[in-house]
């Protein structure tokens, strides 16, 4: 009994000692925002990243923001601008007026597994530095944002999140950051935009050119189970059967037609919305693109141009 009770104890200190260890390092670089705006105040946290005093917060965190503070552990507090927002992936950019902590060490939200330990970091209700912690509770999840979008590959977790959080650290267990905190779904729900190729190229581009230019096809849709004979063919298991065609968009001038089942987009399968969605960048807009789709038990080729996304589509 004694010795199952030692194992116990050795097992929470070894889990307490990994929380630290992760507060230790990401703590630091995470600030409290606070933001000015024509119609009053707000709050919300921010992280520095790598680059000349850069900070990653939400979008909606910094939204007309006409005035930007961010404070730190050590007590120090510095003036911020905001360098570019993306209201699509709610991310934000800010750099900061004078020196700021190390930078984190980006990770990749990809890796995380269900059920792995993050820790999110943050200032909710005001209370500044504040640190919970939980498990991944799922993956691949999708948010609506109040641009009309969804964010898709969302990280769920457990860890409490609360006003004033959005905009904080998710971090795993090698302090590495993971998720930028951008909703509360529910008690014992959070949700964060996840750390990964897409999202770090969206980062980079917010900080060469203040905005994200996106392609847009005109299509909308959902995935489905490909035929085994189709699947083998074009080297998937999933396409994306399309649901409706928007009227004089590409899509529609090059003859998709719904029904239509999308399954590569220039030679490259296309398996979620999310694979459309990281294909149609800014350098997608106006260029020959060829797309293949099922329709009537053949793979049909067509050729269309993405035209720039805009906020009124």
């Amino acid at each position: 009994m004694g010795d199952h009770e030692i194992s116990d104890q050795e097992a929470m200190d070894a889990y307490s000692a990994s929380i630290v260890r992760v507060v230790d390092v990401v703590l630091p670089s995470v600030a409290a925002v606070s933001v000015r705006t024509a119609q009053g105040a707000g709050a919300g946290s921010a992280s520095v990243i790598p680059g000349h005093r850069l900070l990653l917060t939400s979008a909606h965190v910094v939204e007309a923001a006409a005035e930007v503070r961010a404070a730190f552990a050590d007590g120090s507090e510095v003036a911020a601008r905001v360098v570019g927002r993306d209201p699509l992936s709610d991310l934000a950019v800010l750099r900061a007026d004078d020196d700021v902590p190390p930078p984190l060490t980006l990770g990749d939200a990809a890796k995380l597994r269900v059920g792995q330990l993050v820790v999110a970091l943050g200032n909710p209700r005001g209370l500044a530095g504040s640190v919970t912690a939980g498990i991944v509770s799922a993956l691949g999840r999708s948010l609506p944002t109040g641009a009309g979008r969804i964010i898709d590959e969302v990280v769920q977790t457990d860890a409490a999140l609360n006003p004033g959080n959005s905009g904080g650290a998710l971090a795993d267990t090698s302090g590495r950051l993971v998720g930028v905190s951008t909703a509360v779904a529910g008690i014992g729900l959070g949700l964060a935009v996840p750390i990964n190729t897409t999202t770090r190229a969206i980062i980079d581009e917010l900080v060469r050119t203040g905005r994200v230019r996106r392609a847009w096809l005109g299509i909308a849709g959902a995935p489905v189970v490909l035929p085994e004979p189709v699947a083998n063919r074009v080297g998937s298991r999933t396409g994306i059967r399309v649901a409706q065609v928007i009227a004089r968009s590409p899509a529609d001038l090059a003859g998709i037609r719904t029904g239509d089942i999308l399954v590569a987009i220039d030679g490259a399968p296309v398996v979620t919305t999310t694979e459309v969605q990281r294909l149609m960048v800014g350098d997608a807009i106006g260029r020959r693109t060829e797309v293949t789709v099922w329709r009537n038990g053949a793979l049909v080729d067509a050729v269309l141009l993405p035209e720039e996304l805009t906020q009124a589509r």
